[in-house]
């Protein structure tokens, strides 16, 4: 399996991508960068940038497309852990959050082509998807944060990728990053999740500097018994026979996608945000004359959103409890809400014991992590009882998609909750133009403001 992964990653070539994979890394690209920004002013970020920018090093890369600039893997680092500092970037294992700043900081030290690095992204997303798919368990309930293991790994691959490393060596790159793959779902709702995707970039891009500089590591580091697969499954629930070598013959990054959050919560939250959005606005609910809500979400779902009571804008990302009544309270969950103060606001600690949890083990064939469906119930104190529809897929979801607007909305919205200098039309429109960017688009892009030569064209619709 190692070697075969390897080989894929060291082969694949941006001419034998699908129209459809280019679109959808470029989708990742623009969504990234947007939340990347946002969460440069969180404090996660500047406690990292402040930890390890020590002044050592070759400034090779920007960080936060500012003037500031880094060795590259310090850059990927700070870059990633402000990806998924708010939890905005996209759902699925927040591949893009990983992905996108390891690629953004190697393509700038490397001066690399926008198509480059999209094909880059795409060896590391089926690398991703195709451990993810062996693994016939749940990981979050065992106690994994998948992002951190399967994301060192899949920047790895796609930095491998980036600078043209061949099979042996991109195999050994992954198997470095075996080995500084982690993440702990006891950490969610503090600071650590999102040093996860920063660490995992840095892991990645160190993992192919190291083996593209002759470091050794295990050919089988992934297949054997006491290899990647078989320490994370914990108890053999791993699928370690079936041949790697049809990658590249059906995309999965087709049919998985970029699935865009509408709000910065916790991914498992927004099926049932939906559900009680629409409920509140289709009979105008008053929140004072809500008895209870029921929520009904997969049993997964619910191991993942473990603050019940929460008191910070960290845990309310991780709280059903906290999503129905900013819902319902607010008719909106945007950044604006998830802060410590409207968390801690007594008519929403009114709603949050009110809010009810159902679990379902009836579980998506697609989302195995998510039930069939979630759905909202509210019973009101005159003893009417509201349903939700029953709630599939999220709004932002590949089968779902937002549009060109209400993408641009979030990119635009994420820029001025930093208040970047940065021209937003502009940078959106150069990470539009990504597949068509020049070898070193990048350096120009974090000098101007995010306007290139080629900001003006638009990206080509599906």
């Amino acid at each position: 399996m190692t070697r075969e992964l390897g080989a894929f990653a060291s082969r694949l070539e941006y001419g034998r991508l699908p129209a459809a994979a280019v679109r959808v890394a470029t989708l990742g690209f623009i969504d990234c960068v947007a939340v990347m920004l946002a969460g440069g002013t969180e404090p996660v970020t500047e406690i990292v940038a402040a930890t390890v920018l020590d002044g050592d090093g070759k400034p090779e890369a920007s960080l936060l497309f500012s003037q500031r600039r880094a060795p590259a893997p310090v850059a990927a680092w700070i870059n990633g852990c402000a990806a998924h500092a708010l939890d905005y970037d996209d759902a699925g294992g927040h591949r893009s959050a990983i992905l996108v700043p390891a690629l953004l900081a190697e393509g700038e030290a490397l001066g690399a082509s926008g198509a480059d690095m999209i094909a880059a992204y795409v060896a590391g997303f089926e690398v991703w998807s195709e451990l993810a798919l062996r693994e016939r368990g749940h990981l979050h309930e065992r106690g994994w944060h998948p992002t951190g293991l399967y994301g060192a790994v899949a920047a790895a691959v796609a930095v491998s990728r980036l600078r043209g490393l061949d099979a042996e060596q991109a195999a050994r790159a992954m198997a470095v990053a075996a080995s500084q793959a982690s993440g702990i779902v006891a950490n969610f709702g503090s600071m650590m999740k999102p040093f996860h995707a920063g660490n995992a970039a840095r892991a990645g891009l160190l993992s192919a500097r190291l083996a593209a500089n002759g470091m050794t590591a295990s050919a089988t580091a992934f297949e054997h018994p006491r290899g990647f697969m078989n320490a994370v499954s914990q108890h053999g629930d791993y699928d370690a026979g079936t041949p790697a070598g049809t990658l590249g013959e059906r995309w999965r990054i087709e049919s998985e996608g970029v699935s865009i959050k509408k709000y910065p919560t916790c991914y498992c939250t927004h099926r049932a945000i939906d559900a009680m959005l629409e409920l509140a606005q289709r009979h105008d609910i008053d929140p004072a004359q809500v008895e209870a809500v029921e929520v009904i979400i997969g049993k997964t779902q619910k191991a993942i959103l473990h603050a019940d009571r929460p008191s910070t804008g960290l845990e309310g990302k991780f709280s059903i409890q906290f999503a129905m009544a900013c819902a319902l309270l607010e008719r909106r969950v945007t950044l604006a809400e998830l802060v410590d103060p409207v968390v801690r606001r007594q008519d929403v600690q009114d709603i949050i014991p009110r809010v009810h949890v159902t679990l379902s083990t009836d579980y998506d064939a697609l989302m195995p992590q998510y039930a069939r469906h979630d759905q909202v119930k509210v019973r009101l104190k005159s003893g009417a009882l509201l349903e939700s529809e029953k709630v599939a897929r999220a709004r932002g979801h590949i089968e779902r998609p937002l549009s060109r607007e209400e993408l641009y909305a979030k990119f635009r919205s994420c820029l001025d909750f930093a208040a970047s200098p940065l021209d937003p039309e502009a940078l959106f429109a150069s990470l539009e133009a990504l597949p068509r960017q020049p070898a070193g688009w990048l350096r120009v892009a974090t000098q101007q403001g995010g306007r290139t030569p080629a900001a003006a064209t638009p990206m080509e619709k599906a």
